[in-house]
């Protein structure tokens, strides 16, 4: 007799938890594992006195479930996804559902979304975001794929997901890839919010010269106001962690960054799609850099910089510091919506803006109290092509720039990289400029490749092409924009 809600195949930490968590919240999850000694180990150990049915075959795991079946994949994007897919579907009848629940990228869940809809699967590619907390205790959810699949899972994926203000952080985010798009932003925003926050600590430490504790003072008190979210809070706290010896922990560990291509697929899709996603870019390519250690160790030893001397107000830096790391926040954040709303419209998806700031709340890596500020901001204008452009957005930034100019200049006089404060003050006087010095670049592609331009003076769409060194004719290469 079928008796499962939900069969789960992957029993790593994110599995594991969010079985549990379904557990808690009144529904029957089977599950299986390839490797099934991690199924005994799992029911053994942590799922013990639980409702969970631990089972040895993806046969068994089906046969366990009700109808519509709702199978539900925490495994290693990529090939893996697509042989899990391939032993499901001779299992399964038209109308089940497949969910992929990991970090696949966004194309790969177009295609299986499209494939399996041909053979009456419905699929579901969800972001899931929150780490192992959040999805133990709820994690924001991003469902998107096959929109005949939400009235299925809708109730069970927003009774564990996360809450703010009694709101489930999840709601249906679009057709196909939406889902796994939107948490590709997501964690392009993490990358640029953890490198913004690691640029503040490195100010404080090698320009102002602050030690742990003063800089976990610091976090602590930013973490009351503006800045109030998820990443400051642990940061405050990884800065007081001891080692066994008593010393500051974060002092021996090594300043090399891992990445798992979720920040780079951020950046080569708004390269895709032709938009400026600066602050994100320098924000992977900061990892890159500090995966360089032999390089920058021999680096360091030939190369030479300016004598880090402050002799300043420190905590009037420290002010400055913190409207920096407000600004460029504003940044990351306006230039991820950017990208998602030149993806809805490329792709025919229909993304709620507002509704992402609200799963984005609470559960996940990037939760602040900042996101209700861009609900706001949505509410009020659901047409709105940039943040900065918002009344509240636009003010906040009015009043903390110059700040954020002050710790620019002095990071550059100090030595100090700040690539992330940076790229996102560059990308905010660009986009305030009535005029760039693209007219000049035109001209050069012209000049040496008779690529053409537009006129100040002549109606948009009309191109010309001038004989910059009089032999070269009237003949003009094709245009186009990438």
């Amino acid at each position: 007799m079928p008796e499962a809600d939900i069969g789960l195949i992957g029993l790593a930490v994110m599995g594991q938890n969010l079985v549990l968590n379904i557990n808690d919240h009144g529904f029957v999850a089977a599950v299986f594992n390839r490797t099934t000694s991690k199924v005994d180990e799992f029911m053994s150990g942590r799922a013990k006195g639980t409702n969970i049915i631990g089972t040895n075959s993806l046969e068994k795991m089906v046969g366990k479930l009700k109808k519509p079946r709702r199978v539900m994949m925490m495994v290693k994007a990529g090939s893996v996804v697509d042989s899990f897919i391939d032993m499901l579907v001779p299992l399964l009848d038209r109308g089940d559902i497949i969910i992929d629940g990991g970090n696949s990228l966004y194309t790969d869940t177009n295609r299986r979304t499209r494939a399996l809809a041909e053979q009456g699967i419905l699929y579901i590619g969800t972001g899931i975001s929150g780490g192992e907390e959040g999805a133990r205790k709820g994690p924001s959810i991003m469902p998107g794929g096959n929109p005949d699949a939400w009235p299925h899972v809708k109730e069970l994926f927003q009774s564990i997901a996360a809450r703010v203000d009694n709101v489930p952080c999840c709601d249906w985010v679009g057709e196909e890839g939406a889902g796994h798009f939107v948490k590709m932003v997501h964690n392009g925003i993490e990358y640029g919010d953890m490198q913004l926050i690691c640029e503040a600590y490195d100010f404080m430490r090698r320009g102002l010269g602050l030690d742990e504790e003063k800089m976990q003072s610091v976090f602590g008190q930013w973490n009351k106001g503006v800045l109030d979210s998820y990443l400051i809070e642990i940061s405050s706290n990884i800065l007081g962690f001891k080692d066994e010896d008593g010393t500051p922990l974060t002092e021996k560990i090594l300043d090399t960054a891992g990445q798992k291509g979720t920040g780079k697929w951020t950046g080569i899709n708004a390269l895709d799609l032709g938009i400026p996603l600066t602050l994100i870019g320098e924000a992977v390519f900061a990892r890159c850099l500090s995966a360089m250690k032999e390089e920058r160790l021999q680096a360091a030893s030939v190369l030479e910089g300016p004598t880090v001397n402050f002799n300043g107000d420190v905590n009037e830096f420290i002010h400055y510091l913190r409207d920096a790391l407000y600004a460029s926040k504003i940044i990351s954040y306006a230039q991820g919506y950017m990208l998602m709303h030149e993806a809805a419209k490329q792709y025919g998806w229909n993304l709620n803006s507002g509704s992402i700031a609200l799963m984005w709340r609470g559960g996940c890596i990037i939760r602040s109290a900042f996101l209700d500020n861009i609900k706001q901001a949505f509410d009020k204008n659901s047409e709105l092509t940039n943040l900065l452009l918002d009344d509240f957005f636009r003010n906040a930034i009015n009043e903390v720039q110059a700040g954020w100019r002050k710790v620019v200049t002095k990071a550059i006089e100090l030595g100090v990289p700040t690539p992330c404060f940076s790229a996102a003050l560059a990308y905010y006087d660009g986009y305030r400029s009535a005029r760039l010095p693209a007219n000049l670049l035109q001209a050069q592609r012209d000049y040496f490749g008779a690529h053409t331009y537009e006129r100040l003076d002549k109606p948009r769409g009309e191109f010309f092409h001038t004989d910059w060194i009089g032999s070269g004719g009237k003949v003009s290469s094709t245009t186009y924009n990438v």
